[in-house]
């Protein structure tokens, strides 16, 4: 992409914190209506607002992206068509999506507004940015967990414009990954619900506490080498946070953008937890990053918070003028000024003749030029001055706050997209006559009886070091492609793919949308797995379209809601499993010395009530942490599925043979579990 300058892009929960944004130097700001956001407990703007900001922000220079980055339930879409429609009425500039169907909706009902990729789209890699691209969206919010070299990488062979959080929290788990909040409470952070349960005292295997609790990042040093990447907007998390938040850190990161040295002290005051980190930039991911917020920090940002109201007390001079002054002996004054876009005419008394000095153009033009409090500055003042003539300075100086006035008003002018309410028709769904039942294990070892099983699903990695199975399940083997893959990573995933198929194995598990795209370069049959979060029957259909042949749902979804899904496309669940929660590149297990003597195998991390939850090593690429217990439904009735996973991580032989022993028998699991969130209401 260009090397421009990139946007600085600053939160906005609220109108205080919009024009602290603003009158800060943002360039563009992001904020939710009241629905379908990933801050739902944030103020958020309603339709009145949204439009009173969209008209505040465009006379100011600055663009509104509007969040629209939730998964969505088929019940909820009449409600989105509405408020996408109420969006494109306001003239924002572009709405930040994660769930695909939404993607879609808008493609087809506002085609003119721009598309962006959501961090909860777990876009890590070329191929995502890509998939991305393919989608319809113009520019890809990336994952928070990218060291300056990846980021480097992706921007470089983007062909979308690519946007990276430099300051703000860090949730512990990688965007649109994460299930805790739902497993533990029924509010789902994919859904805007988080409840933060991550923030509580989880201590480790060294008694470290709240060893789920990540510092802030502050990449405000960064800022120009992440220019020199190509990166088009710089994103500051915080839309929970207070206006003197928002003033502080778009002050840090435009001061660092214009060469200037960043009030770094006062940032870290207003909000930390123990300070900052740079850990997933640098590649130095050790113990320093993990911080909770303490007694200090919220004593130390009640002194700061005056001093920092003064720096969006007064507009910012944003917007450039052209002004022209015309004064003529016999006729009124007339002053033009126009941004070059829009033009505003104001016309004064006629001009008395001179008794001493008469008026010069150097004085007028310095009259004019006095646009201190107001969006604009004056990029040029042309003065044209013919007879002996005089004008007052209040006569001037009035003619100049109309003029700028009516500009403004003129700026203010919401221009809405076209919207045509184009509703997506799908076919019912028919279920197969029989549910199939698919087998999942971490590694070989873990298999036994499967004649029974339509699928037998590994790790692709696991199937390469284990050729033996390719002869042992012959066709139905499939090959779990993982579903986290930095760059590195998903440079040799085709290569990857391209062995496994000279083995004899076309079936892969895609979990990212960047891997999806991959495989089906390559010519793999492609099936959906859960982390591609399908809750509805538009993207399940958007899915099909893009190769899938069948997909494993969100079990974040409940059974009355899979029951009624639509589309053709064959659709299952997780029916057994210790349900991976959370995926880490910051491993909660590490102590001072890294990993230590950790074998690589299972960790836990366990919360204030001793309930203990495993951590899963993925060759130290990424943890997974599991939910304490299994999900088993084996002895519900489950219809209208076409097939059900047992998902098999640490499980040793016995305890494979039994769980498949009652589910096949439709008996109660002898051992604690879960049903999970099917037979819940999730938020």
């Amino acid at each position: 992409m260009e090397n421009k300058m990139p946007e600085i892009l600053a939160p906005a929960g609220g109108m205080e914190q919009l024009i602290a944004a603003v009158r800060c130097g943002a360039d563009a700001v992001y904020l939710g209506t009241n629905g379908f956001n990933a801050r739902q407990n944030a103020k958020n703007f309603s339709d009145e607002e949204l439009s009173e900001a969209v008209s505040y922000c465009h006379a100011r220079n600055t663009a509104v992206h509007v969040t629209l980055n939730t998964l969505v339930f088929d019940d909820e879409i009449k409600k989105l068509y509405d408020t996408i429609e109420k969006i494109a009425m306001s003239g924002a500039d572009a709405v930040i999506v994660q769930d695909i169907a939404v993607a879609k909706i808008i493609r087809e009902c506002c085609p003119d507004i721009a598309l962006h990729a959501s961090t909860q789209m777990t876009i890590h890699n070329t191929a995502g940015v890509q998939a991305a691209s393919k989608l319809g969206f113009s520019r890809a919010v990336l994952a928070r967990e990218l060291t300056l070299e990846e980021i480097q990488s992706i921007a470089k062979n983007s062909p979308i414009e690519t946007e990276v959080f430099v300051h703000g929290a860090l949730c512990t788990c990688v965007s649109g990954a994460c299930y805790l909040s739902a497993m533990l409470g029924g509010r789902s952070g994919n859904r805007g619900y988080c409840a933060q349960p991550c923030r509580l005292n989880f201590s480790n295997r060294w008694g470290r506490e709240y060893a789920l609790s990540l510092k802030d990042m502050s990449l405000v040093g960064y800022v120009g080498k992440l220019r020199e990447a190509g990166v088009s907007s710089f994103k500051i998390e915080g839309r929970m946070k207070r206006p003197e938040y928002v003033a502080a850190a778009v002050t840090a990161v435009r001061a660092a953008l214009d060469g200037k040295t960043p009030d770094m002290d006062t940032l870290e005051k207003v909000f930390s937890r123990s300070g900052f980190t740079d850990g997933y930039i640098t590649g130095k991911r050790n113990v320093s990053m993990y911080g909770f917020r303490r007694k200090e920090d919220v004593e130390a940002s009640a002194k700061v918070l005056g001093s920092i109201a003064s720096l969006y007390r007064a507009e910012i001079q944003k917007v450039p003028v052209n002004m022209e002054m015309t004064l003529k002996a016999g006729e009124n004054m007339h002053l033009t000024v126009t941004d070059g876009t829009n033009k505003a005419d104001v016309y004064g008394d006629i001009p008395e003749n001179a008794v001493n000095k008469p008026i010069d153009a150097d004085y007028t033009r310095k009259l004019l030029s006095k646009t201190g409090g107001t969006p604009f500055w004056a990029d040029s003042v042309d003065v044209e001055i013919e007879g002996n003539i005089t004008a007052s300075a209040s006569q001037l100086n009035l003619m100049r706050r109309c003029a700028l006035e009516k500009l403004t008003e003129q700026r203010s002018i919401v221009l809405p997209h076209k919207f045509t309410k184009n509703e997506i028709s799908i076919q019912e769904h028919t279920p197969s006559s029989q549910c199939a039942i698919r087998l999942r294990f971490e590694n070989y070892m873990q298999a036994s009886d499967c004649k029974f099983a339509e699928k037998i699903i590994l790790p692709l990695d696991e199937i390469l070091a284990n050729k033996d199975c390719v002869a042992q399940f012959g066709k139905k083997l499939a090959a779990e492609i993982p579903p986290i893959l930095w760059e590195n990573d998903s440079k040799r995933l085709s290569d990857k793919l391209l062995q496994l198929k000279d083995a004899g194995v076309n079936d892969v598990m895609c979990s990212n949308i960047g891997a999806l795209i991959t495989a089906s370069a390559v010519g793999c049959t492609v099936h959906g797995d859960y982390g591609l979060n399908i809750l509805n029957s538009v993207a399940l259909e958007e899915y099909e379209k893009l190769g899938l042949i069948d997909a494993t749902l969100s079990f974040e979804t409940g059974m009355n809601r899979i029951k009624a899904l639509k589309s053709d496309i064959k659709r299952g669940i997780i029916a057994y499993g210790y349900l991976p929660l959370m995926k880490l590149r910051m491993c909660p297990a590490k102590g001072d010395n890294g990993c230590g003597t950790c074998p690589g195998g299972k960790q836990t991390v366990t919360d204030k009530t001793g309930v203990s939850f495993p951590l899963l090593c993925k060759n130290q690429r990424y943890t997974e942490l599991l939910n304490s217990v299994p999900l088993y439904v084996g002895d519900k009735k489950l219809s209208e599925l076409d097939f059900v996973t047992l998902y098999f991580t640490f499980e040793d032989r016995k305890t494979v043979t039994d769980v498949i022993r009652a589910f096949l028998h439709h008996d109660k699991l002898a051992t604690p579990h879960t049903n999970g969130l099917y037979f819940r209401n999730v938020l």
